[in-house]
């Protein structure tokens, strides 16, 4: 291997001329989305609060470069580096002292030297698809407040509209703090925020590297740890006992959900949200409760049950003499959301009240609405993880299926519309969950949910009709431009299909697109599609009002 070097390096160097990063076109684009925007801002709020003179590590980034040049070609952290430039971008643009503003903007770009004949350069430059639009709406001055305004029409790249949308949730909150606040959090980033830069003047010596660091392998967990802290407290006589309930409980989820499950029973217990590591804070907050007279009551009341608990949710075997069916149904609802945080007041619930399915229908439904309004209305972490903590404060309080935290407001209902009624197509994250959601409630509460390998979201309306097809007859631009990515002309399929036949006129779509070769339809969404004889501004605008009331009793949105 050639010469590696790593060390802990404070943010004021990392965006100096000791680096000059690069995104090699391989990579894959900017992804991260406001959740991860606004948790790392989260955290970096926690870290303001805390000790002075502690350092704050933001993770590693892995470079190839050589030693004593500045060029860097960034293999793994593209994500922080980027997200971080932008946070930079944003304070720059709030900031009301020139000083501080420009000195902001020297960690963004690279100042020119007129003595010396050198051009200001950006400081990182992203894959040439997103370089430029990365230049000038977020390392040029004063550019983030157009940024924010931009519509996704005016934007190519998913990394572009992930761009917008992370500064515009870093501009909404930090806009609201004190300018003293701001000036904090610029010192934090520059005076006592570090990152682990490990890197290698050879390309393959960083990607094992790296697929070392991000590999799981055998290294010890938390969970591990645990397990030696517990276990030692057992009197000599009954370790092996023990430490088998412990093995049969991690073998029953396997060694990766596992891990999982101790931030779950963490937050059950503690109510808090996690503002260091889960090494530190499970012994202080719940390894204390039991440690050391109580380590065997902890396998027997805490493990055990748990890992019961969250086998029979994440693989949805929950057992019952009746109603069985009805709760598993509600477990793959909410596997299919992008969080996870959900889990936590769901393992309370089968912990407490498994043994009641008619409980746990009633219960899970509310948690399910609450959930899906949540993931709808796209609530970064911070907030949603504060109202499940909510909710299990009034759990445990005896409050039960009354807990006024499952309660959407009124503006958190008329959000939850908004966002339903809008182009729903265009918000990726969200729109397969609703129309899968939308097609069991049109198949009359049956229970299915699909386990596909393939469900597609599809337009019955083109999005790009031929000249001469008959789509541009029967819609006019301003009715194509309406109705497009509405729910009333979406539908879903099970398979991959042809995406020149995604332009046929209506008829042959019915026949050719929207059917298997067998004439079989799966979704009952698409099923009524078939039904229509034609598909003009008239059957969209009464389709989307009898969807949308489909979604509005389901989840009691009306």
């Amino acid at each position: 291997m050639k010469q590696l070097e790593a060390s802990e390096v404070p943010l004021h160097k990392i965006f100096s001329s000791d680096y000059d990063f690069s995104i090699p076109n391989y990579q894959r684009p900017y992804s991260w989305g406001t959740d991860e925007t606004m948790q790392l801002l989260d955290d970096l709020w926690h870290a303001l609060d805390q000790n002075a003179d502690e350092p704050y590590f933001l993770g590693s980034i892995v470079l190839v470069k050589e030693h004593g040049r500045p060029a860097a070609s960034v293999i793994d952290g593209q994500q922080r580096l980027t997200t971080l430039t932008i946070l930079l971008a944003v304070l720059r643009d709030l900031c009301e002292d020139d000083g501080w503003a420009r000195e902001l903007q020297h960690k963004i770009v690279e100042p020119g030297q007129l003595l010396m004949q050198l051009e200001a350069k950006p400081r990182l430059s992203l894959r040439p698809r997103d370089r430029h639009f990365f230049s000038q709406h977020i390392q040029a001055e004063h550019s983030v407040h157009s940024l924010v305004t931009l519509t996704d029409n005016e934007l190519t790249t998913d990394a572009q509209k992930n761009i917008r949308d992370n500064a515009k949730a870093l501009v909404d909150e930090l806009a609201n703090w004190l300018p003293e606040r701001r000036a904090a959090l610029a010192t934090l980033l520059s005076a006592r925020t570090f990152l682990v830069v490990v890197h290698t003047p050879d390309l393959d010596s960083a990607h094992r590297i790296f697929s070392v660091m991000n590999s799981r392998g055998l290294d010890l967990t938390p969970a591990d740890i645990f397990k030696s802290k517990v276990i030692g407290e057992i009197t000599e006589g009954a370790q092996d006992e023990y430490t088998e309930r412990w093995n049969d409980a991690e073998q029953k989820l396997g060694r990766e959900a596992f891990a999982d499950l101790f931030l779950h029973i963490r937050l059950i217990m503690s109510k808090r949200r996690s503002e260091q590591n889960l090494l530190r804070e499970f012994p202080e907050q719940v390894l204390s409760q039991y440690l050391p007279d109580r380590a065997k009551e902890f396998i027997d009341d805490v493990i055990s049950p748990y890992a019961d608990a969250y086998e029979a949710m994440a693989s949805n075997s929950y057992r019952s003499d009746h109603g069985e069916a009805q709760i598993n149904s509600w477990f793959k609802r909410l596997a299919q959301l992008d969080t996870s945080d959900w889990r936590a007041p769901a393992l309370w619930a089968l912990r407490q009240h498994g043994h009641d399915p008619e409980w746990m229908d009633s219960f899970l439904h509310r948690l399910e609405r609450l959930a899906a309004s949540m993931f709808i209305r796209r609530v970064y972490v911070t907030p949603r993880l504060g109202r499940y903590i909510e909710l299990l404060r009034q759990l445990d309080n005896g409050d039960g299926l009354e807990a006024k935290a499952f309660d959407l407001t009124d503006e958190e209902i008329d959000e939850t519309r908004r966002q339903l009624s809008g182009d729903l197509y265009l918000v990726t994250k969200i729109r397969k969950y609703v129309l899968l959601r939308l097609d069991e409630a049109l198949a009359e509460h049956s229970g299915v949910v699909y386990d596909f390998p393939i469900i597609t979201v599809e337009h019955v309306l083109p999005q790009a009709p031929a000249n001469s097809s008959t789509w541009r007859t029967t819609f006019n631009t301003a009715e194509r431009a309406q109705w497009t990515h509405k729910l009333a002309n979406l539908v879903l399929l099970n398979r991959s299909k042809n995406s020149q036949a995604q332009n046929y006129d209506f008829d042959k779509k019915k026949s050719k697109y929207f059917q298997s070769h067998r004439g079989v339809v799966t979704f009952a969404l698409t099923s009524q599609v078939l039904g229509q004889p034609v598909w003009n501004p008239q059957v969209l605008e009464r389709r989307q009002d009898e969807l949308l009331g489909v979604l509005y009793r389901e989840w009691s949105l009306a």
